[in-house]
């Protein structure tokens, strides 16, 4: 495993910074807001007894898996379902990514040589 996590939270429209927020600081460094539109019934309103507004905002987040708890309980606090933003939020397990790592060092650089070097090893 390379130890991400992504964590999506699903909430009311207007809602998605108070999640940004909470998933901050616990150390997520950003995400990516993607506006959608809930499908639920009255069923489901009513056996949840809340009113359910169709305009949805859904964050996707991706953390490292040793602080991906600490950011799923921060959200829960500040966005879940008994808060304004009535926010529902899950975490899937993340095989590969490309693009970022654990600790973001310095990109690496092609020497002369042809190998990798860390900008601060050049130096």
């Amino acid at each position: 495993m390379n130890g991400f996590e992504m964590i999506l939270c699903v909430v009311n429209a207007g809602y998605s910074e108070l999640v940004m927020d909470a998933a901050r600081e616990e150390g997520a460094r950003g995400g990516t807001v993607i506006h959608a539109r809930g499908t639920a019934n009255k069923e489901a309103e009513q056996f949840f007894h809340i009113a359910i507004q169709p305009d949805k905002e859904i964050v996707i987040i991706l953390v490292s898996s040793d602080i991906k708890d600490k950011v799923l309980h921060a959200i829960y606090q500040n966005a879940g379902l008994k808060s304004e933003g009535m926010g529902i939020a899950f975490s899937l397990p993340v095989d590969d990514v490309v693009g970022i790592s654990k600790s973001s060092p310095a990109p690496a650089e092609k020497t002369e040589e042809g190998t990798e070097e860390n900008k601060e090893d050049k130096e």
